[in-house]
């Protein structure tokens, strides 16, 4: 643990490390761009680094000591940059490699929910090599048992979600209603990933419990606006695209309920410094955890940001204190 962090981390040649080249590029830009801000207006030694270049090269070529991670989806929050920095000996903030890694694949941190009696809803993976043909794309999938009407999606009952496995910000999600709508809804997640999810689909209000340290902030209430069916990319980043309620309109016993199994998804999985986890509040099952994002936005539209702020945190603290604890951790 570093005993004067603010003197050691002033010492820091300090990487923000942002873009790359995963479906969430556009929003690691802007985040990357925020927290690059942070940095430089409380005077850190700063430089920004698109991981979309050869990143070996440019930390060696900058002799950067820190690396602050602002990277969302494939290849940066997976494990994958995590696992680079720590050959090059060069700390970082937020998760290891396991935690990170564990948290973007959805089959993996849904096992260790399962594992953990943590509730979420009940789920199934489905895998394939290769681009499914059309013909495939018409028939149930091939673990359904034979039973008609669409397979696995109807012992789950319709709707159901059909999600890539290692993809954030609602990317490649199909609410399917029918079973007309399940080719479609596969196509779109295999687009990102060979294993898709499918999951039953909980009707509640989605809530967020931004983890910081080990600290819960006050839990947000997310309403999409404009009709849209579900918190999607467009209701996540586009301005107005949703409506944040905090604090959230649920009983305090509730609230207690979910800020705990927040906290133990992120012991499950091993979750540092910061985490953001997300719920349905099903009408018949309660509080479900959807996942865990271990690189949370930090856009003018992000929900951490919107939570530290309530419980007196502003953005150039909430910087400073992500990057803290992942060196106390």
């Amino acid at each position: 643990m570093v005993k004067d962090f603010d003197q050691w981390f002033r010492r820091r040649r300090i990487a923000v490390l942002l873009g790359g080249t995963s479906a969430e590029r556009s929003i690691s830009l802007k985040t990357g761009k925020a927290i690059f801000a942070s940095l430089k207006r409380q005077g850190f030694h700063a430089i920004a680094i698109d991981a979309a270049q050869s990143l070996p090269a440019a930390l060696k070529k900058n002799k950067i000591d820190f690396a602050y991670l602002a990277l969302h989806g494939t290849g940066g929050e997976d494990g994958c940059v995590q696992g680079l920095l720590e050959w090059l000996k060069i700390p970082y903030t937020g998760s290891g490699v396991f935690a990170s890694a564990a948290a973007m694949d959805k089959k993996a941190s849904k096992q260790f929910f399962d594992a953990a009696k943590l509730p979420t809803a009940p789920w199934y993976a489905m895998n394939k090599p290769r681009p499914l043909t059309k013909a495939e794309m018409s028939q149930p999938p091939p673990d359904c048992g034979g039973h008609p009407g669409g397979g696995m999606g109807s012992r789950l009952g319709y709707p159901v979600v059909v999600k890539p496995a290692s993809q954030g910000s609602a990317v490649g999600i199909s609410i399917v209603k029918k079973q007309k709508d399940w080719p479609a809804g596969l196509m779109n997640a295999f687009r990102y990933d060979h294993t898709v999810i499918v999951e039953a689909f909980l009707q509640g209000p989605e809530l967020t419990v931004g983890i910081l340290g080990h600290q819960p902030l006050p839990i947000i209430e997310i309403l999409p606006q404009h009709h849209r069916p579900f918190y999607d990319f467009h209701a996540k980043y586009a301005p107005g695209g949703s409506r944040h309620i905090l604090p959230a309109r649920i009983p305090a016993a509730q609230a207690r309920k979910v800020t705990e199994l927040a906290l133990a998804a992120c012991r499950t999985l091993g979750t540092r410094a910061v985490a953001r986890v997300d719920f349905i509040v099903d009408c018949r099952l309660g509080p479900c955890l959807l996942e865990v994002n271990t690189i949370p936005g930090m856009t003018e539209t992000s929900l951490l940001p919107e939570a530290a702020r309530a419980a007196g945190i502003d953005f150039d603290q909430l910087v400073l204190k992500i990057a803290e604890y992942s060196v106390a951790s």
